[in-house]
């Protein structure tokens, strides 16, 4: 299958793209992952984009572009993909129909991972990161740790980052909404959404989106 994933942030888009990626033998494409390869194996896409980065400017679209159609065409990609991060924006969206179209393929499905917007920032401004560790992650509500702002694995004190806080979710959330969310009704006309909530625990909402999936590719 070939599908992309949309969905705001604190979705857990890259939580379940993982687990559907794997439960349906398919590579999973992220943008992250994409300008951290390019950049550190020194292509000259990835030079393009760490000069834009490094300049503090944004990527432009026609290199995040290029990536992913590189990425596509792998032999792994060959039987489908998951899409996660990409397309970012119509403009985006626009140039992978095209370039799926200039293959002879298409997408299968635009799976829409739905979160009411309160739940969002419940859930990226209640996190806490070990200063020790990046990778021990806990939650003021969901996972807190046994002693306030101390770090069960290693004793190490529990921060938030300055981009978890409210007003940056917040903003954050605007910009998905003006720059992102257009793509599920471009998709939309296309047949091409599924719309799943995003709540629940995350294997819950793994199998929710397997059944849609499932239903989708039947229909």
């Amino acid at each position: 299958m070939r599908i992309v994933l949309v969905g705001p942030p604190g979705a857990g888009k890259g939580t379940q793209a993982a687990f559907l990626a794997k439960n349906l033998s398919i590579p999973h494409i992220s943008t992250g992952d994409l300008f951290r390869a390019n950049i550190s194996q020194g292509t000259d896409l990835g030079k393009q984009a760490r000069a834009f980065m490094d300049a503090g400017r944004l990527v432009p679209d026609e290199v995040t572009i290029a990536m992913a159609k590189d990425r596509m065409a792998q032999s792994d990609a060959e039987n489908g993909f998951l899409l996660d991060g990409f397309p970012r924006n119509v403009g985006q969206a626009v140039a992978l129909d095209e370039m799926l179209l200039g293959e002879g393929v298409k997408l299968d499905a635009v799976l829409d991972l739905e979160v009411p917007e309160d739940e969002v920032v419940k859930r990226i401004a209640g996190r806490r990161i070990c200063r020790n560790d990046s990778s021990h992650v806990f939650h003021v509500t969901y996972n807190a740790p046994k002693t306030e702002g101390v770090c069960d694995v290693c004793g190490g004190e529990l921060y938030q980052r300055d981009d978890d806080t409210e007003e940056t979710v917040r903003t954050r959330l605007e910009v998905y909404h003006t720059q992102t969310e257009p793509i599920i009704d471009h998709y939309r006309c296309q047949g091409l959404v599924v719309t799943i909530s995003a709540l629940g625990k995350v294997t819950e909402v793994t199998d929710r989106a397997m059944e849609a999936l499932k239903k989708s590719d039947e229909g």
